[in-house]
């Protein structure tokens, strides 16, 4: 039997997952066909359903003739039941998965970067779990579910766990993004550093079959009350189409940040801010289709992000007085992101033997992060400017394969990671901070899924991490004249190997109850850089460097019923070594006593009409150390964020108009006690609530021409971010901006 799925422009749809009575029958390869030797098709119900199409179903009465089923699909930007590649390195249906995952769809970004271009403030509004922005070029204390996340470009690690530079986040132009896939929980399915989930940007790619087609932005922003040196624009050129065998999509990108005013006027203080910021980013994916069954994609992107700052910062006084920008320039180095490279080939073919899917892809990321001038440095002596570098080099092979395991519908997707990551850190005058880590690491894998009994889907799988870090001798940085401070330590080799575990069970007979429970391991050599630059010992292997092993456990439903989509989960994630920052002798060092977060989310929509739709949620966590003597301490700001509350109100009164207005309310924590001294520890100041309203739109004025509207801060609230508030220093103590107005002018053929 042949099942063919072909879009209504009669393109062929790759990768359609096609189901027999929720019974998965396999996915279409790039011809969009899928050959199956299932006889009991008659009388039986097909599903299909693929990325950004309405899923389709259809009741076979009788076979068809000639053994050949086609089936159209619709394009659709807001399919209810998504599918996701992140979670399992192939295409699947939310629904079938035993996680908690998030997805922001092409609508999504859309509405969200009307308001701002910034991702960090993008994914902090709209993921629940993430903790807000810190309206900063960093991403500090942005953890997901309290431990930090893994964050991805199609599937290429963007993150230095090693050393985190904190700025992972913002590593590419939301325009070329097609969809944005978050998984919640720890997994080690794309190796270190993902205890709190994993957010992987998905890129565009041409779909549309004509030979050339293309997008234009020009877009322009500004805070309308204190409009002066504000203002910001960008634009934004795509062009994509298809010739023969061959696809492909281009993009360039250019975007400037004026300076940023609070809701008094005043210019923000400059401790990593955004003020007078530039980011500019080129991206290019070529596709050729070798045969029926075979494809080979290629992808480049390049992004870099710098500020030029016309202010300095002016120190306020913690929970008093904010810091505030003045005239002035900084020394050093413009501070950002100067580039971040990214380079990926993929081989993937549908039919390597018994219907198994082969994707093999090698990729590289060349990451640069350049810290801010400091005068007078608290970790080394004399002014100083820092940067990470990290340059990672990857293969990896993987394997889908479904068969029948006695009367059960069965696939396993199974392979190989390699990767070498080599991170460091050194002061622009050539002083090495912390050393080369040359991390190699070889992780083979296996994930079975299983339809048990009809709408029973069991997942397990296992991931072995054989590392090692190799780390040559090194003196620690002087922190007086003449050498003072600093000690030799000998390197060497630090090996890390663990096996880690998964599984998972979700019913899904039912759309308005489609529960399910898992356990899932992640793997992380966490923050080693902090401590080798802080070494007391003459030697590696006297240090502590045991990687984080993080058990997640989880359970939560999904629901559909009337108008009404409701999802909700809990969650408990123990390490019997953490990595909370806490304050030792004015530096942050890891905390490695056992840690214990826990957690819920709920979310809630509604569509209440063909025009108007509603929705929410709400996100809680919190997670304690336990120390030696059996106590248990709070973890700090830098890893828990406070509760988050959105909402959403949309209104389409017509084809051409579409409003949405966006609240988002970080709730207080107050967990620490002021020290000795009267003040509060680093990352332990009290965060009180703090509630934004943004608003989005977009007024289609036919075919080609659509403008883009948004209004961030609509009521110019005065307010701190959560970062300025916990981490309870002068310098930091920073105001969020007030309002800015967006306008974006879009133009498509």
């Amino acid at each position: 039997m042949t099942i063919k799925v072909k879009t209504e422009k009669d393109l062929p749809i790759a990768g359609a997952t096609v189901r027999l009575n929720q019974q998965l029958l396999g996915s279409t390869d790039t011809a969009g066909v899928l050959i199956t030797t299932n006889e009991k098709i008659a009388n039986q119900k097909i599903s299909v359903s693929a990325i950004g199409f309405k899923e389709k179903i259809l009741s076979l009465s009788n076979k068809p003739n000639n053994n050949l089923i086609s089936i159209t699909l619709l394009a659709s930007t807001n399919v209810l039941d998504e599918i996701v590649v992140t979670a399992g390195r192939k295409p699947e249906s939310i629904s079938t998965i035993p996680s908690s995952i998030t997805i922001l769809n092409q609508q999504d970004i859309q509405a969200q970067t009307n308001i701002t271009n910034n991702l960090a403030t993008v994914l902090g509004n709209a993921i629940p779990g993430l903790g807000t922005s810190t309206n900063k070029a960093t991403n500090s204390g942005q953890t997901l579910r309290g431990r930090a996340v893994l964050v991805l470009i199609d599937g290429i690690p963007q993150s230095t766990p090693l050393m985190n530079g904190a700025r992972d986040l913002r590593t590419i132009d939301p325009n070329v993004i097609e969809r944005i896939e978050v998984i919640k929980g720890a997994t080690s399915i794309y190796g270190n550093g993902s205890g709190g989930g994993i957010i992987n940007y998905i890129t565009k790619k041409n779909k549309d079959g004509k030979k050339i087609s293309g997008q234009t932005i020009l877009g322009t922003s500004i805070n309308p009350f204190d409009p002066k040196e504000t203002l910001g624009y960008k634009l934004s050129q795509q062009l994509s189409g298809q010739v023969n065998k061959w696809s492909y999509t281009v993009s360039g990108s250019a975007d400037y940040t004026g300076l940023q005013r609070d809701s008094d006027g005043l210019p923000l203080g400059q401790t990593d801010g955004l003020s007078n910021s530039y980011q500019y980013n080129g991206f290019m994916k070529i596709g050729y289709q070798i045969d029926s069954s075979s494809t080979l994609t290629g992808f480049y992107n390049y992004y870099g992000s710098t500020q030029r700052a016309k202010y300095i910062s002016k120190n306020g006084i913690y929970g008093q007085s904010p810091t505030i920008g003045v005239r002035g320039e900084e020394p050093g180095k413009p501070a950002g992101t100067p580039y971040n490279h990214n380079a990926m080939l993929t081989y993937s073919k549908s039919n390597l033997f018994h219907s198994t899917q082969l994707d093999v892809t090698a990729y590289l990321n060349s990451f640069s992060s350049m810290n801010r001038y400091v005068a007078s440095g608290t970790a080394w002596y004399g002014p100083g400017q820092t940067m990470i570098n990290s340059n990672k080099k990857g293969l990896r092979l993987n394997l889908n394969t479904p068969f029948q395991l006695f009367s059960i519908p069965t696939e396993i997707t199974y392979g190989l990671d390699l990767l070498k990551d080599v991170t460091y850190q050194d002061l622009t005058d050539g002083r090495v901070y912390i050393p080369k880590m040359n991390m190699v690491n070889f992780a083979p894998y296996a994930q079975v899924k299983a339809d048990l009994i009809e709408n029973l889907i069991f997942k397990a799988g296992l991931r072995y991490e054989n590392a090692t870090v190799k780390v040559n001798d090194y003196n620690t940085i002087a922190t007086g004249p003449n050498g003072e401070g600093s000690i030799l330590v000998s390197g060497g080799n630090i090996p890390y190997k663990a096996t880690m575990f998964n599984a998972g069970l979700r019913y899904t007979k039912y759309d308005y109850f489609n529960p399910f429970v898992s356990f899932s391991q992640a793997f992380a050599i966490n923050e080693l850089g902090r401590i080798l630059r802080r070494a007391k010992e003459n030697t590696i292997g006297n240090l502590e460097t045991d990687p984080i092993i993080t058990n997640n456990y989880e359970a939560g439903f999904s629901s559909r019923f009337s108008i009404f989509n409701i999802s909700a989960s809990y969650y408990i994630s123990t390490s019997d070594l953490g990595v909370n920052l806490v304050d030792v002798g004015g530096f942050l060092m890891p905390q490695r006593e056992p840690e214990e977060v826990k957690g819920y989310e709920v979310t809630l929509d509604a569509q209440l009409s063909q025009k108007l739709s509603v929705g929410g949620s709400y996100a809680y966590v919190e997670g304690k150390a336990k120390m030696d003597d059996g106590s248990k301490i709070y973890l700090n700001g830098s890893r828990i964020a406070p509760p988050k509350a959105t909402g959403f109100l949309s209104y389409k009164p017509n084809q051409q108009l579409n409003l949405q207005l966006f609240w988002i309310h970080t709730g207080a924590r107050d967990r620490f006690a002021l020290n000795d001294k009267g003040k509060y520890n680093n990352s332990e100041g009290p965060i009180s609530n703090v509630d934004l309203f943004n608003l989005s739109g977009n007024y289609n004025l036919n075919k080609n021409w659509k403008i883009g509207f948004g209004i961030e801060n609509i009521f110019n609230t005065s307010y701190y971010p959560t970062v300025s508030q916990y981490r309870a220093l002068d310098a930091e103590y920073v105001k969020g901006s007030g309002t800015v107005t967006s306008l974006n002018l879009h133009y498509q053929f």
